[in-house]
């Protein structure tokens, strides 16, 4: 068993001390987020847990426990999202002066371990492909030797995104919408540039786009990767509660939506702020829930 910490929310932001009081006891409970009746116990047991994969932006409030966390005996990996967004799009995601550095002490603990995401990519009259372009190569340039793995996507259009976005607009940051020729275009000097600096780029759930190109599809929960630097036989599979062009292996998921502050414009795990910020004001690190 994979745990996924988490898709719905950046555990290692903000939710550390619970994470670790519940991989001290070995277990934890996720209600299901569709469902709130229906709610099950998780075994984090190290002899359960073939790997915990941390999606965050800011991994720095877990750091101290990495020690712990092997001791435990589990086998830690990081998809960190390092972005360089102006602050419209990104109001309180750590900068890359803090992020950098951050993502390189990571690397040095847990060399193989750390897969950067450059994700999603939003295109607005502020943030045009060009714009993309220069904030890439300076950020792989910074990031070279840290990691072989970049993944990126362009942001979904969902509903409460759009909401968002569009009250962006006067402040300079309307969105755009290019051609399909145009986002190739875009992925593909990504991708050389990923590669020059010693990075392999994939992209998340948009197969169909960039396939044509040669490029290939993410597999941000990656069976294959877990197995080769674990050791463990984990068999490829397609995670059957993920969206149809999602490439995860199986994973347990062990967050809940509407947990985090970091109140990007763009983010589909969070549908309103307020509540996202009611809901931390009353989170207990106790409770065997987040």
């Amino acid at each position: 068993m994979i745990i996924s910490a988490s898709r719905r929310t950046d555990i290692p932001a903000f939710f550390a001390p619970w994470l670790m009081a519940r991989l001290r006891a070995g277990w934890c409970a996720v209600r299901n987020p569709f469902n709130a009746a229906q709610v099950s116990r998780v075994s984090l047991a190290a002899a359960d847990v073939d790997a915990l994969v941390f999606w965050t932006r800011d991994p720095r409030p877990l750091l101290p426990h990495l020690p712990e966390i092997l001791a435990l005996g589990h086998e830690p990996f990081f998809l960190f999202t390092l972005l360089n967004n102006p602050r419209p799009l990104d109001p309180k995601s750590p900068g890359p002066d803090s992020s950098i550095p951050t993502f390189a002490g990571l690397a040095k603990a847990l060399p193989g371990r750390i897969v950067w995401r450059y994700d999603p990519i939003v295109l607005t009259t502020a943030t045009p492909p060009d714009w993309h372009r220069q904030t890439f190569a300076r950020l792989a340039a910074a990031l070279a030797g840290h990691t072989d793995r970049v993944i990126v996507s362009f942001v979904e259009p969902y509903r409460k995104i759009a909401r968002r976005m569009a009250a962006l607009a006067e402040a300079g940051f309307a969105p755009l919408d290019p051609s399909p020729e145009e986002r190739l275009g875009l992925v593909l000097d990504l991708r050389d540039m990923a590669a020059r600096h010693g990075m392999a780029l994939a992209t998340c759930c948009q197969p169909e786009l960039f396939a044509s190109a040669g490029i290939p599809a993410a597999h941000c929960i990656d069976a294959a990767w877990i197995s080769a630097r674990t050791g463990r036989i984990i068999p490829a599979g397609k995670d059957a509660g993920q969206r149809p062009r999602c490439g995860c292996a199986p994973s347990r998921d062990i967050g809940a939506y509407d947990r985090c502050l970091f109140g990007c414009a763009y983010c589909y795990a969070t549908t309103s702020f307020e509540r996202a910020r009611e809901h931390y004001g009353r989170h207990d690190a106790d409770a065997v829930s987040l």
